[in-house]
């Protein structure tokens, strides 16, 4: 058993979570909820390999052999059941650099990039600083019998009617970031038919595929169809399930033969498909039966805080809903009900109970009335944050 209640200080530690909210809230006395990382412990087993691997005293260039993209084909297989050779993998040094690599090397200045809004913001940044322009398919939103929001849907007929002749690309987010969806397998199929029938490449982001909840299953964008494998490339990686964000272990898998050629080459020619030492051996750390071991007594409790901020909420704050995740350690706070404009709800979070959270509009327009609620932390650290927001706002 894991101890998933156990508090780590990290301040001073150069991460971001802690470390950056000067920067991006303009205090430090904040408790951070915020950016994508998990408050536990990296997993012995991870961190005795790279021990290990520093046991010896030359970090010299890597080889890393075949068995490391076979390892991750393997785990692909058995987690998702794609079977992905391993010749259809490589290394990217991030997968926010990867989608901006795809697009410097498919897209041509002037050319279109469909995003599904509220999304992750990367998505839009990444895209428009590169030079190309974004088009927003906002995604449909479902509201249960009280009017809060349930979860998304995509609108796939909208989607067909704004491609043009200059819409060359699509960044798919599955599962969602941050409504936390995980998109069926019908619209998966609907949504490969209309971009392979229209030249559009799909750059599915899945990062979060490994942490699924409640008995579903994440379906790889690319292994729904011949029109999705044709169309796709796919970026994953095991920084979020095992809490290694910091060492950059990313990978693309790409089927269509055309698609990985251009590709894969682009990535060679600029030395960017090599993964560090540690890269390496944190991937093959991971992906191990003590690694599936360690996964599903994390995603139990993470689970556990998910129904804990749900509770809490509906019996002390019911202004406020979580919309639960499918997947992911991101919680979607509808916050509409507390009639707030979005500064004044980004004030009452930030200034007025200390917390930092991600202010939903940043993900979009559709993002205003939410905030995103990382809960990958001991759980009493919840319940301080959650009694914190409530005496603020009641005050």
């Amino acid at each position: 058993m894991y101890d998933f209640d156990e508090i780590i200080p990290r301040h001073g530690t150069r991460c971001v979570k802690y470390d950056a909210l000067q920067e991006h809230f303009g205090r430090t006395d904040l408790r951070p909820l915020w950016v994508a990382d998990m408050d536990f412990r990296t997993p012995d087993f991870i961190l005795d390999a790279l021990r290990r691997r520093l046991d010896h005293p030359v970090l010299g260039y890597p080889f890393v052999g075949d068995d490391y993209f076979e390892i991750i084909s393997r785990w692909v297989e058995e987690l998702h059941g794609w079977k992905v050779p391993a010749k259809d993998i490589r290394y990217v040094p991030g997968i926010v650099k990867g989608f901006g690599f795809a697009e410097r090397c498919f897209l041509q200045p002037g050319d279109k990039v469909i995003i599904q809004k509220p999304v992750y913001h990367p998505f839009r940044i990444v895209t428009q600083e590169s030079g190309f322009e974004v088009v927003n398919n906002p995604l449909r939103p479902v509201y249960d019998a009280e009017g809060f929001l349930q979860t998304y849907e995509m609108d796939l007929d909208a989607l067909e009617r704004q491609i043009d002749g200059r819409t060359r690309m699509m960044i798919l987010c599955n599962p969602h970031n941050p409504g936390g969806v995980v998109f069926p397998a019908e619209t998966l199929r609907r949504l490969a038919d209309i971009c392979d029938r229209h030249g559009i490449i799909v750059v599915s982001d899945e990062i979060h595929c490994e942490m699924v909840h409640g008995g579903v299953r994440h379906i790889p964008f690319a292994s729904v169809s011949e029109a999705a494998a044709r169309c796709a490339i796919t970026f994953m990686a095991p920084s979020k399930t095992f809490n290694i964000a910091g060492v950059v272990s990313s990978y693309a898998i790409v089927r269509n033969p055309a698609l990985a050629e251009k590709f894969f080459k682009y990535l060679g020619s600029n030395e960017t498909d090599y993964p560090p030492i540690f890269s390496a051996e944190a991937t093959r750390a991971a992906y191990t039966p003590e690694g599936k071991r360690w996964r599903a007594e994390m995603l139990s409790y993470v689970q556990g805080n998910v129904d804990f901020v749900d509770g809490w909420l509906r019996a002390n704050l019911p202004q406020i809903r979580a919309v639960r995740p499918q997947a992911s350690f991101l919680v979607w706070l509808d916050c509409r009900r507390l009639g707030l404009s979005q500064e004044a709800l980004v004030d009452l979070f930030v200034n007025r109970a200390r917390l930092a959270l991600n202010d939903g509009s940043v993900f979009g327009q559709e993002g205003v009335g939410y905030m995103r609620l990382n809960v990958g932390c001991p759980r009493v650290l919840l319940k301080e944050a959650l009694e914190a927001l409530a005496a603020a706002f009641n005050c």
